[in-house]
């Protein structure tokens, strides 16, 4: 791993947006990708709940990007998420690089193109640390839970897919 040396332009926007936000954690890179959680887990040495997912869907009724912030180690419920922010439809890799402004597999819980609606899972509250991408499928940045809050005024939801259903 290292540290803001030469970061990918996508990554030092990331940076230089929570360095703006007075962040005090920088970002750092990964030597395999993190595109997914356990992947992004073993570079870090840390659990795959620490991993702090950013899944994208599309609102049906007015087009609206909407984000989960979800514990790697969980799946999102899409019905639980419905439920709170409307029917949702698939948001493809063009959506989310248009949309939101970065490319499937580095999707940053910040510095969107455009309003998001973000919904932040419970799950991550019960955690110390936590690792979100920064803009690139090898950037990540670390945080607590509650500056992930902070950082996104998103609300905390039950969206985890759990043996209910």
């Amino acid at each position: 791993m290292h540290t803001e040396t030469s970061l990918p332009d996508t990554a030092q926007r990331v940076a230089d947006l929570l360095k703006s936000l007075g962040h005090d954690k920088p970002v750092v890179m990964l030597p395999e990708t993190g595109k997914t959680s356990a992947e992004a887990a073993a570079g870090l040495g840390c659990t795959v709940a620490e991993i702090a997912k950013s899944i994208v869907f599309r609102r049906v009724t007015d087009d609206a990007p909407v984000m989960v912030i979800a514990s790697g180690a969980n799946r999102v419920d899409e019905k639980k998420v419905a439920a709170i922010v409307g029917e949702l439809g698939k948001a493809d890799a063009k959506f989310v690089k248009t949309r939101i402004g970065y490319a499937i597999g580095g999707v940053c819980p910040v510095g969107h193109l455009e309003q998001t609606v973000i919904l932040v899972d419970e799950d991550l509250l019960k955690l110390n640390s936590i690792w979100a991408a920064a803009g690139h499928p090898h950037a990540v940045f670390n945080l607590t839970p509650q500056q992930l809050l902070a950082l996104t005024g998103a609300p905390v939801a039950d969206v985890a897919l759990r043996g209910e259903n």
